[in-house]
Parts: C-alpha cells; sequence; structure tokens
C-alpha cells in the first residue's frame, strides 16, 4: 500500500488525467502570436528538418518530455512508456522529482529508465527547496548516479508547497546553495518552474549562479495550486487557493522576459504547451526546446505506441507551421518574419 510522499504521487498523476487542474482564465499568450501565410514557400515539404541539440546531445525534434512523476506504481508504467517513446522519436526525457527514490528503493523502477531510453538525454529532478530540509550537492550527485542521468533540473514550487498541506515553506537564501549545487556537479544543472513562470531578472540570478538552461514553465497549462486545492484536506488552504487560481506569468510573457535578459542562454519552453504550432509560435520568439506534460500524460497511461502517435502529430503540426510559412530548419524558423505578434508584422517592419 503507498502512503506519504508515495500516495501523494499518485494522487498528483490522477488529479491531472481526471481534475480541472488548470488555471482559470489565465492561457499562455501565445494565442497573440500569429504566422502570416506564405502562398509560395519553394521549399520541399520532405527536406524539412526538426533536428538541434540538447545537453551536448543530438534530438530528432527540438522536444522535451517535462518532469511530471514517479515514485508510486502508476508512475512506473507512465515513465517507462515515455523512455521507450523518446527513445523511438528522439525527444529529451526528464522525469519527476527524484526525492521520493532517495528517501525509499520502493517504486525505484519508475526512475530507472535509462534502460528504456539509452540514448535520449535524461535529466532527473529535485525540489531546490529541499536544500534548506538536508539535501546538498551529494544527494543531487547520488541521483545522477543512480540514474545514469545527463542533467539535473532544479524546480522552483514555492505557491505548490504553500497550498500543499504540510508544504515545505523555507525559501530563504537558496540562491548562494543552488550556486553550490552548480560549482559541485559535473553534469548540468536547470532550472525550472511548475507552471507559475521564471522571469527574466530571476533567470538572470539563476543563471549567473552557474545554473547552464532555463525551463520556464510558465502559467497557461497545469496549475499547481489547483492541483494541491483538489488534494487539501484542510480547509482553510482549500478556500485560500481559489484566491490564486489565475497566478502565474503566461508562458510567453516567460520566454519574451527571460530572452531579453539572457540572449544566450538555452532556454525551454513549457507551460500550457499543446500542439507543435505552439513550438512553433514559443521558438520563434527565443525558446531553443519545446517541453510537454500534461499534453502526453493520458497516452503514458496506456502504451509506448499511444505516446509516439501523440508526439508524431506534434511533430508534423510544427513541420506543417514550417511549411506554411516556407522555413525548412529550426534556424530558419527562429529567425523567421512572416509572424505577427499583437497584430503587429513582422514581416511589414522589415519590408
Amino acid at each position: 500500500m503507498e502512503k506519504g510522499i508515495n500516495q501523494r504521487k499518485t494522487e498528483h498523476i490522477r488529479l491531472c488525467l481526471t481534475g480541472n487542474v488548470e488555471g482559470v482564465n489565465k492561457s499562455t499568450g501565445l494565442e497573440g502570436i500569429n504566422f502570416i501565410h506564405n502562398a509560395l514557400p519553394e521549399i520541399n515539404f520532405a527536406d524539412i528538418t526538426l533536428e538541434t541539440s540538447f545537453l551536448g546531445k543530438k534530438l530528432q525534434a527540438p522536444f522535451l518530455v517535462s518532469s511530471m512523476t514517479g515514485g508510486s506504481e502508476l508512475a512506473t508504467t507512465i515513465n517507462q512508456n515515455l523512455a521507450i517513446a523518446a527513445e523511438e522519436k528522439g525527444w529529451a526525457l526528464a522525469i519527476g522529482s527524484t526525492r521520493a527514490f532517495l528517501e525509499s528503493d520502493q517504486y525505484k523502477e519508475s526512475f530507472l529508465i535509462r534502460k528504456q531510453a539509452p540514448t535520449a538525454p535524461v535529466i532527473v529532478n529535485i525540489g531546490a527547496v529541499q536544500f534548506n530540509y538536508g539535501y546538498g550537492p551529494e544527494e543531487c550527485q547520488r541521483i545522477i548516479d543512480k540514474t545514469g542521468a545527463d542533467s539535473i533540473v532544479l524546480h522552483l514550487n514555492s505557491l505548490q508547497e504553500a497550498v500543499q498541506d504540510g508544504g515545505d515553506l523555507n525559501f530563504e537564501n537558496l540562491l548562494p546553495k543552488i550556486e553550490q549545487v552548480c560549482k559541485t556537479l559535473d553534469a548540468p544543472v536547470g532550472v525550472k518552474e511548475v507552471g507559475f513562470g521564471i522571469d527574466g531578472p530571476v533567470a538572470e540570478k539563476l543563471y549567473n549562479a552557474g545554473i547552464s538552461y532555463i525551463d520556464v514553465a510558465g502559467a497557461g497549462g497545469t496549475s499547481w495550486s489547483q492541483v494541491e486545492k483538489l488534494r487539501s484536506r484542510d480547509p482553510l488552504n482549500k478556500a485560500a487557493a481559489e484566491a490564486f487560481n489565475n497566478w502565474g506569468i503566461p508562458t510567453k510573457d516567460c520566454i519574451v522576459s527571460v530572452r531579453s535578459k539572457l540572449p544566450e542562454a538555452p532556454l525551454v519552453a513549457s507551460g500550457g504547451m499543446k500542439t507543435g504550432v505552439d513550438a512553433a509560435k514559443a521558438i520563434t520568439i527565443g525558446a531553443d526546446i519545446v517541453g510537454y506534460a500534461r499534453q502526453l500524460l493520458k497516452a503514458a497511461t496506456e502504451s509506448p505506441e499511444a505516446v509516439t502517435q501523440t508526439m508524431e502529430q506534434i511533430e508534423l503540426e510544427l513541420k506543417m507551421t514550417m511549411f506554411g510559412i516556407g522555413v525548412k530548419n529550426l534556424d530558419e524558423l527562429k529567425n523567421t518574419k512572416r509572424v505577427s505578434i499583437m497584430g503587429q508584422s513582422l514581416l511589414e517592419e522589415n519590408s
């Protein structure tokens, strides 16, 4: 029988599958970006390539399976199916918080997915707040060694912890501890939010502390205050969470803000990503890699083939977008002028 942190992981999955967990009247902001159709693209669809690289490894597409889960029986099925599909499609793969793995070998197979994804870039995940609760570089290195991961990403989830029953609330003085982890580990250390977003000034502090890449994880998708509200057995927490159902920085605003402060830093766009058109928009305004989570979750409970089918649809949508504006690779997509942002056409500005 699952208990404690393992039970919480299962509840998180089930709520994300069945509950109303999106923010209220909150979007990614990407709907304000539109592409300008090119009636004469002058390219062969067959020549369009999505290839790129991340963490020094080649990717067949600029996509990441975002951190979702680990540490439960259901999480084992999900992560193994995601790993098989990510390996086949050439996506990067992140798994959920490994704190449960540090505390117990129960459900260890939910974290040991390297055998299903021998060549994919694998990222493990732990909450940065744990550095104020006894964790540090040694525990991070142990997780990397145990899982064979290429990188570790530190998640910043202050509001989630505030709503969560018994959440860890001491976020004081974390930056120097994050810096120490970055200095100590050989592997790249990334940082991500959990759906409320990272802005430029915060990203700049983290990057200057040694963080290798930023995953903005903006608002517009799953709201973890909503998830924890549904889980909560505390009437006060439950009621207070309602005031935060539209909290967070839209994903588009995060990308623009971070890129303005960090022109060259590797940037992952996640938070409410659903289609390949969303990915194209995010890349056009500054993202390097695009992360998907709940869009893959239901398929991941079914089979690797179901996940692969969803991935193939996202890839096709991105290629169709690129064909529609006449670009054949990601560099051309990043630099296209065939885009209108909030009604302002870059094509007209540069004509």
